[in-house]
């Protein structure tokens, strides 16, 4: 469970780092059907590009840690829910996004429960081999 954890904190991280940097350079042409919008949308796309490379950034200090905090997991995995969450509602609101932005929802709501119930098997792993 401990060696999961980690392997999925790791590719977590560094997935959301390269794609918050592609959204830096690229603005809306990184978004299927993007490329058209306007400058504030734009705009907004690379600040959150940024961000999201941030958030990536914590997910990679998280997995380096010995061991890997479950508090930390915790938050992360929240925060990731939470977008999922968000595009519910966009489809609640607008309807149906490009069918890459559905799998990306499924992604967040099905893969946040998963670190969600990982997030103390560092720990637990670490407290075994102290007892032992």
């Amino acid at each position: 469970m401990a060696g999961a954890l980690r392997l999925l904190a790791w590719v977590m991280g560094v997935a959301c780092v390269a794609i918050g940097i592609e959204h830096v350079l690229l603005g809306n042409a990184a978004i299927p059907g993007g490329a058209g919008a306007d400058p504030t949308m734009d705009s907004f796309g690379r600040f959150m590009g940024a961000v999201f490379a941030g958030y990536g950034a914590a997910w990679i200090w998280a997995v380096r840690q010995r061991p890997v905090p479950a508090w930390a997991v915790r938050w992360l995995a929240g925060v990731f829910l939470l977008g999922g969450l968000g595009r519910v509602l966009s489809v609640a609101v607008k309807g149906w996004p490009d069918a890459f932005q559905v799998v990306l929802m499924v992604i967040e709501l099905g893969l946040a429960p998963v670190y969600l119930w990982l997030a103390d098997a560092d720990q637990r792993a670490a407290a075994a081999t102290r007892r032992s």
